[in-house]
């Protein structure tokens, strides 16, 4: 899926012009991703920063609030149940709905009944409850999100996955305007159960918007089949074990054996490991300086006012514009390059907060500049990260390898993000700000022999509705390495 074309010699691809690379932001697969969006986006800050707000003004202890966020572990470890959403069809709802539909479906309806139950809580009464609901809350938007990348990835080709992704990301923050800003307005207005109340009720947008799109008929490469094939054969040259026990194994190999045989028999278990290292670097500035950004104002001398109104209202404005600009830019200028520019972005905006660290008067100019730069950056490398990897996935496989891949991009940067502090401590801010830029050089370095090798829509031509339509053969692999 997704994988360079060999033109053989023949005519390259017609260059899309910047009025084709728009016209995708009106196709119903994309514009339907704005919805699907805020439906991912809604629960988020529900269950995080907006609780944390209601728990301790309801003078919940701050150590049990801060024990509270860890039901954000189940967005980290939802490759653990991929592959059920990805091979077990869900109950009732198959014929129904479809398997990626009726999962989005039913997660889509836990999280309006956790959200309902959040509603009708008291935090005076004790936060057993509170928690309950918001683990489930977290759990059902997790497997929503496994089930939406799927249908993401599955209803569309490649060349659409970078506007897909950048509608996606509008709505996404969206919601969280709406979770954050909205909830806490309602609450002040009208207690925080009516607030909760109310974005149970948005959840609705989800749910209609899921009942209104097709579902996709994804295809299964034939060499995924022939390939699980084989390891169900080797597990039926076992049928004297216990008939449970046969069924258990049978799941498991088809279900989470054959996706990691699927990504390493198809590329090869060298570039294989070089993808999976490209992943894990890709993202390693943005996560590893996350957690100093808003100390480095705080130190900076800016007050709350001023980081709300430049970091929050117009660092989100400048997010929204940067995703839109990515997808234009993947349909325009090719995902490669995009990749690269996400890259160069992002160590440019690192190298402006290091500039701005240096300032021994903090400026309202040089906080929104940077800080714009800086979402513009993010904006950019996510969307296109995310759209590299859809390119990765197999059709046969869709969630269950989604999945893995978006947790691994996180696990390397959040591990380094836990030492961010004693960095800071020891060389400073402007350094610091450094160090996280050349964090992005080994991503770099790595995305060289990615796009050598031919890999998933980084080389496809700008715009060609052909670009990624076929693997290349034996024949022509070997070609292109001599």
């Amino acid at each position: 899926m997704g994988i360079l074309t060999v033109n053989g010699g023949g005519a390259k691809p017609p260059r899309a012009s910047w009025l084709d690379a728009l016209r995708v932001y009106a196709r119903p697969s994309v514009l339907s991703m704005l919805f699907l969006g805020f439906s991912a986006g809604l629960p988020f800050y529900l269950v995080f920063s907006t609780l944390s707000a209601w728990l301790r003004q309801a003078g919940v202890a701050r150590s049990t609030i801060g024990m509270l966020s860890w039901v954000g572990i189940l967005y980290s470890i939802k490759f653990l149940w991929a592959p059920v959403v990805d091979r077990v069809p869900p109950p009732f709802l198959q014929r129904l709905l479809g398997r990626r539909r009726g999962w989005m479906f039913l997660a889509q309806i836990g999280i309006c009944v956790g959200l309902f139950k959040l509603s009708l809580s008291d935090p005076a009464g004790g936060v057993q409850d509170i928690a309950l609901a918001a683990l489930f809350v977290a759990f059902c938007a997790a497997t929503q999100d496994i089930a939406m990348d799927a249908w993401r990835i599955e209803s569309a080709e490649l060349q659409l996955q970078g506007a897909m992704v950048a509608t996606y990301q509008v709505g996404y923050r969206i919601a969280l305007i709406c979770g954050s800003a909205g909830a806490l307005a309602v609450a002040a207005r009208a207690g925080w159960h009516w607030s909760y109340l109310a974005m149970a009720m948005l959840g609705g947008v989800g749910i209609l918007t899921t009942l209104l799109i097709p579902e996709p008929q994804p295809g299964a490469a034939k060499e995924s089949a022939q390939r699980e094939t084989r390891v169900i054969e080797w597990l039926e040259r076992r049928a004297h074990w216990p008939r449970p026990l046969l069924h258990a194994g049978e799941w498991f190999l088809g279900a989470v054996v054959c996706p990691l045989l699927d990504f390493f028999g198809r590329y090869g278990v060298g570039v294989a490991i070089v993808l999976l290292m490209f992943i894990g670097s890709y993202r390693l500035t943005e996560f590893t300086m996350g957690s100093m950004i808003n100390p480095f104002y705080i130190d900076q001398g800016y007050t709350l006012d001023q980081i709300a109104t430049v970091v929050k209202i117009y660092g989100l404005s400048m997010a929204m514009v940067g995703v839109f600009i990515a997808g234009i830019l993947i349909a325009k200028i090719g995902l490669l390059r995009s990749l690269v520019l996400g890259s160069v972005l992002v160590m440019l905006s690192n190298t402006g907060f290091a500039i701005l660290a240096k300032a021994h008067t903090p400026t309202l100019l040089g906080l929104g500049f940077v800080n714009g730069l800086d979402n513009l950056a993010l904006a950019v490398h996510g969307v296109a990260l995310i759209t590299f990897l859809s390119g990765l996935t197999s059709p046969k496989y869709t969630a269950t390898q989604y999945a893995l891949f978006s947790s691994l991009y996180a696990l390397p940067g959040k591990i380094i993000e836990g030492m961010s502090g004693f960095v800071v401590d020891h060389i400073g801010y402007p350094a610091f700000f450094l160090y996280t830029a050349s964090l992005s050089l080994p991503g770099l370095v790595l995305l060289f022999f990615v796009a050598r090798r031919g890999m998933p829509g980084v080389a496809t031509a700008r715009g060609g509705p052909q670009a990624a339509s076929r693997e290349p053969t034996l024949e022509e692999r070997d070609a292109r390495r001599t």
